[in-house]
């Protein structure tokens, strides 16, 4: 049987009350305090203001438009119903303003950070962001991060003065680790910044040392995990891995819709008026053992895993050295250049150095990154045309 939680009483009377009387808290991020790599522009106004600016950056960034052909999990399904990116980052925003409006939080920064969050992501999910990283790795000791990447992105390969606070939420919402409470640590400079990310590209173990500077960066990062978990399952049954009775009944429900419902309820009911945000006990159990579930019954799935790791990981290596191989001799008629270096360098952004002396590596790994699902099958048919190698896609009536 569903079960849908409410919040108490209490907290809804004092939500309500707040409300009427105009007082907010002092707990949302205060936007005169926002700070980008130039202070001279961007400067914040009536109409736009700091963080509203951050969303345009953002929603107007050419790789933007990518989210909607990167998959979650399932890679090889021709079905629309399966969700894509670009959902993800919409249900994760949805997730979190309802929570931070709740709150009394800044809305704009958590919008800003959920669109944000996962642009730097590369086509067939989680999978294609393990090849990548093992193959910049073996090529010069650095490793690869969605959530760096997204950084670099909106910092460096499209230098867009994206703010401090925003760029710090993208780059801490690592979804893979939960937390019962999640405490804020202020981050006031661009260089400690700085310094964090590159520890994240020398030891990949520093990703998950990063914590959000705002309580806006600790929603946004919880509703990460709230937005894949139910959603995940939905999926699952769609492409006919299981059944959502296969997984047990826990605090949080077993279906999407209780999961959403029940962790929302739960964070507002123990986080309103407090400069953190928390999970009881019983609902961070029972969404500890959800998400384990997850990875023993879909991500770990011999089928869901077969997929990527025969198929793609070897096209992505190919593909890789392919493309250094064509950059450092410089074929100007390879899809490196015609395709990427050109792409970007039409964004006409001035950047510290010109995008094409970036090191070969870390070109070839932004174009992979950069690329969908349906581009890296067309690129990798157009570089090998010969190869046996293939992803056969399962369509709406198989």
């Amino acid at each position: 049987m569903l079960n849908y939680e409410k919040l108490s009483d209490e907290i809804s009377a004092r939500i309500k009350n707040d409300r009427k009387n105009g007082f907010a808290g002092n707990l949302a991020f205060n936007e005169a305090n926002v700070v980008r790599r130039d202070r001279n522009k961007d400067k914040a106004n009536i109409i736009r203001t700091a963080f509203i600016r951050d969303i345009d950056k953002i929603i107007h960034c050419p790789y933007y438009n990518r989210y909607a052909d990167k998959t979650q999990v399932f890679s090889f399904y021709k079905n629309d119903d399966i969700t894509r990116r670009g959902l993800h980052v919409q249900l994760v925003s949805r997730i979190a303003r309802t929570i931070g409006k709740a709150l009394g939080l800044n809305l704009d920064l958590i919008e800003a950070i959920a669109l944000g969050h996962d642009i730097g992501h590369t086509p067939f999910g989680h999978a294609g962001e393990e090849f990548l990283d093992e193959l910049l790795f073996e090529h010069i000791g650095r490793h690869f991060s969605h959530n760096i990447h997204s950084v670099r992105v909106l910092d460096k390969i499209f230098p867009y003065n994206i703010s401090l606070q925003t760029l710090n939420g993208i780059a801490a919402h690592d979804g893979e680790m939960e937390l019962s409470e999640y405490y804020p640590v202020p981050l006031d400079t661009f260089e400690e910044f700085d310094n964090q990310i590159e520890n994240c590209y020398i030891d990949k173990k520093n990703v998950r040392k990063l914590v959000p500077g705002t309580l806006e960066g600790c929603v946004m990062r919880i509703s990460d995990i709230i937005a894949y978990l139910g959603k995940d399952r939905q999926d699952a049954e769609k492409a006919s891995i299981l059944k959502t009775d296969a997984y047990e009944e826990c605090a949080i429900g077993t279906y999407n819709a209780e999961i959403i419902n029940n962790l929302i309820v739960n964070i507002i009911e123990n986080s309103y008026g407090k400069p953190y945000i928390k999970i009881d006990a019983e609902h961070f159990e029972a969404l500890k053992k959800a998400k384990s579930d997850n990875y023993e019954l879909i991500y770990k799935n011999d089928i869901v895993k077969a997929e990527t790791h025969n198929i793609v990981r070897p096209m992505m290596r190919q593909m890789y050295e392919r493309l250094l191989s064509d950059l450092t001799l410089g074929k100007n008629d390879s899809p490196i250049f015609t395709h990427h270096i050109d792409y970007v360098n039409k964004a006409h952004y001035k950047r510290d150095i010109p995008y094409e002396q970036t090191e070969p590596n870390q070109i070839v790994v932004d174009y992979i990154a950069s690329m969908t699902d349906d581009y890296f099958t067309d690129l990798y048919a157009y570089l090998f045309p010969e190869s046996e190698l293939n992803i056969i896609y399962k369509g709406y009536f198989e």
